[in-house]
């Protein structure tokens, strides 16, 4: 089941929640249902790469049997590899040797995947697709996975980027203006939340070569908070779906209590199996 041309799918990010929509995308997967344009932004990238590459249970496996197995999770990494999570273990050893991503799969599927990165030099959104470097797939995948304080800066075609959550953490907004009327919306957080993080400007000594990141990061929370607005009221409007957490959210950004994530992991997949059996009645 492909749904029409002018259906998309949007994946928010979110950490360790992320393990929601993995549950969401399997059931996608078990159904046959997928989308001609998938636009993902960091863990929701993460997820939605196996999803490309219809590899069920791929994500769920990276971000529960192998989080417990291997504690990717370290400030151990942070110190050594300047990231909280081990890219080595993400980006090099899980997708060409424990659990290798499907290439050829990749490749042929004929939907548009694009993932969104934060350019550092100009503070704004930039959305990335590749079909054919699997090196520039990956590097835009981790880009976007690259949080701030607690990852490393990376760069794509020469151009520093970040964690694309910064600037545009639910990209609905780039889904309509590619052409797509009805969209598909992911979210890792339960209705009604809004962010009470303090807004403050990134230390001078982290970014004091890039001062539109900066800015950027200082006026993150506002910026979600209107898109958290902007996704229930077209929700309201019933101009979008809203695939998302029933249950009170126990994980968090850094979770790495295997049994919460495998109960969140349980609901994305229950949620994602109700909508697709919407679609059929």
């Amino acid at each position: 089941m492909i749904l029409s041309r002018n259906t998309g799918l949007v994946l928010e990010g979110g950490g360790m929640r992320g393990v929601f929509t993995s549950g969401v995308l399997d059931a996608m997967m078990k159904y046959d249902c997928y989308f001609p344009y998938v636009v993902a932004v960091s863990a929701g990238a993460c997820n939605g790469i196996s999803y490309m590459s219809r590899q069920p249970r791929r994500a769920r496996y990276a971000n529960i049997d192998m989080l417990e197995k291997y504690g990717y999770i370290s400030l151990k990494s942070l110190l050594v590899q300047g990231s909280i999570f081990d890219p080595n273990f993400l980006y090099e050893r899980f997708p060409k040797e424990i659990v290798p991503f499907d290439e050829e799969a990749y490749r042929n599927n004929p939907a548009t995947f694009e993932v969104v990165t934060t350019n550092c030099l100009t503070g704004r959104a930039e959305y990335l697709s590749e079909k054919d470097d699997m090196s520039r797939l990956t590097n835009i995948v981790r880009a976007s996975s690259s949080l701030p304080y607690v990852a490393q800066i990376t760069h794509i075609d020469g151009v520093p980027m970040l964690d694309g959550g910064i600037v545009d953490s639910i990209p609905i907004q780039r889904s309509i203006d590619t052409g797509h009327g009805f969209n598909v919306v992911v979210m890792t957080r339960n209705r009604g939340f809004r962010s009470n993080d303090l807004e403050m400007k990134a230390p001078k000594l982290l970014y004091g070569k890039y001062p539109r990141l900066r800015v950027a990061l200082s006026h993150h929370v506002e910026v979600y908070n209107k898109q958290l607005e902007m996704i229930e009221r077209m929700e309201d409007w019933g101009e979008i779906v809203v695939i998302r957490p029933q249950h009170p959210m126990e994980v968090d950004r850094m979770c790495r209590d295997v049994k919460k994530l495998e109960r969140l992991y349980e609901e994305g997949f229950q949620e994602g199996e109700l909508f697709c059996l919407s679609l059929e009645h």
